[in-house]
């Protein structure tokens, strides 16, 4: 094992390899030829039948021998669609053989391989798990919508807030990129070497290969393409993986917050019994969860951005370089999923500090200007300017505002107005 994904959190992401391992990736290509076989059976009437098969492990072991070594009198393919065309050969009844794979190009049965990977574990693992974190997210903030705290804009004292609603703000963020992300669709193409339908017209020139192409292609869940290269236009993925990076660039944003938090204590960390913190320095209670989730979420957007730089670019009808990037969609999904049950843990472990929160907030009164000077200009006064030179740069009391307000040209109920003016008024 050279990555950590297959040894240190196989736990973690095990899950995925049901969608992304090369075993996965070849029970899909198995999956796309019988069910063609069965249309093309259907479509022009062929007469046979055949069941299909059932794939073991000792199946996909023979598909890669044939790749890699060869089987009996078929050679090494070094081709792992054509070997899984032989292993079928060998399989299926013997009138099926010639059909197996009839008229198509390998990218024809892989690209809706992709399209099944990337459909299933989006639906079964990564749209669910970030659904439970969001849910996760957005009961933390509910039960902390009232604990008053200091805004801080510029990493500069501002005006009140309240946790709960900073931490809701990145929920409705997050909400809205799973809105999206559930509505996109994953494209599909059946036509062929170069997207013509070529050979197919040839053999049976009555048949109408895009409307046959198009019945397959939604059968399987996918939308169909049929203006294409050799290639399915990568478009459709990239606009998925466009809205996971933006969800993780949002996760990123939260996790730098919580780590600012938890540095500067205003949200304590829960410890557990055992747990060490510092191989040196015993006292620590370190945001772990928070900053693997913060790697994570990084490693995760730096591959989407190869996949959404790369993949748009295919010279000609077609080069190989997309496949061996398209090989790593698991990868990067990985990544993801493991940063998202970092964060649900990290959230399972932090309170905030409501205590040290109260009495930052009350140790700035001039976080009040705000609200002061914008009473003020009702009444006609220079508010802005008028609290500027009381407070910018300067250190003021809850007295010191008070005194300035008994000195305005003001009726009686509006300096009573702003002298009860408190830090939870939000």
């Amino acid at each position: 094992m050279i990555s950590p994904l297959d040894d240190r959190y196989e736990k973690e992401v095990g899950p995925l390899s049901e969608f992304f391992s090369e075993s996965a990736f070849l029970k899909y290509q198995v999956e796309i030829e019988q069910r063609y076989l069965e249309s093309l059976i259907h479509e022009l009437r062929l007469p046979f039948k055949f069941s299909k098969l059932k794939i073991t492990d000792n199946d996909i072991e023979l598909i890669k021998q044939i790749e890699t070594k060869g089987y009996k009198d078929i050679p090494a393919t070094n081709h792992d669609l054509k070997a899984v065309e032989y292993f079928l050969k060998l399989k299926l009844p013997k009138g099926a053989k010639e059909w197996i794979h009839f008229g198509l190009t390998s990218e024809d049965v892989k690209n809706l391989a992709h399209g099944l990977q990337l459909k299933g574990a989006l639906e079964k693992i990564i749209v669910s798990r970030a659904d439970e974190l969001t849910l996760t997210l957005a009961k933390f903030a509910k039960n902390t919508e009232k604990i008053v705290m200091l805004a801080r804009t510029h990493g500069q004292a501002a005006s009140p807030t309240t946790f709960g609603r900073e931490i809701m703000v990145f929920v409705k963020r997050l909400e809205g990129q799973l809105d999206l992300i559930k509505q996109l669709k994953i494209d599909g193409k059946l036509n062929g070497s170069v997207g013509t339908y070529f050979t197919l017209k040839f053999a049976y020139p009555k048949i109408d290969w895009p409307s046959f192409s198009q019945r397959f292609v939604e059968s399987l869940g996918l939308t169909h393409v049929s203006i294409t290269t050799q290639i399915v236009p990568p478009d459709s993925y990239l606009r998925i993986f466009q809205a996971i990076k933006l969800f993780n660039s949002i996760l990123i944003d939260f996790c730098q917050d919580m780590w600012r938090y938890i540095s500067d204590s205003w949200v304590k960390q829960k410890t557990v019994e055992g747990e060490v913190g510092s191989s040196v320095m015993p006292q620590k209670v370190n945001p772990i969860h928070f900053e693997s989730a913060e790697g994570n979420l990084k490693i995760a957007n730096g591959m989407f951005d190869v996949f959404i730089r790369e993949l748009p670019i295919s010279r000609l009808q077609r080069d190989l370089s997309d496949s061996t990037i398209k090989r790593n969609f698991g990868v990067a999904l990985a990544h993801s999923l493991l940063a998202y049950n970092y964060c649900f843990k990290g959230l399972l472990r932090v309170e905030p500090n409501e205590k040290l929160m109260k009495d930052i907030l009350e140790a700035h009164p001039e976080v009040l200007a705000e609200a002061y000077q914008t009473e003020l200009r009702k009444y006609g006064l220079p508010g802005y300017e008028l609290l500027k030179g009381l407070t910018r740069g300067k250190k003021v009391t809850l007295e010191d505002m008070h005194a300035f307000v008994d000195k305005l040209d003001l009726p009686e109920t509006v300096k009573e107005k702003l002298k009860g003016l408190t830090f939870h008024v939000i």
